[in-house]
């Protein structure tokens, strides 16, 4: 994930990399990742000039398919609306 997260810095996208489903565009983005039979997911954003933000990592548990829970959906909304209220005040022009 790490590397991952280097390509993004860098404006580039790693393999294991997709847009999140349910947020507009792609610049949202989650990182699948395996490790010991665990599957883990990072999810940050492009949405900002010059900015990534990881707006939450966690351990893929449902047993009910691929779809992200709905917590997990509302903590990155809010997340996201953080990091723009932070871009915006101290990155913006």
């Amino acid at each position: 994930m790490g590397y991952a997260l280097h390509l993004a810095q860098l404006g580039g996208k790693a393999p294991n990399t997709k847009p999140l489903t349910g947020f507009k565009g792609a610049s949202v983005l989650e990182i699948m990742d395996d490790f010991q039979g665990d599957t883990y997911r990072a999810i940050y954003t492009v949405k900002f000039h010059e900015v990534v933000y990881v707006l939450h990592a966690f351990q893929k548990k449902s047993k009910k398919g691929i779809e992200t829970p709905k917590s997990e959906i509302d903590l990155i909304e809010q997340r996201l609306k953080k990091a723009k209220e932070h871009h915006d005040k101290n990155y913006a022009q």
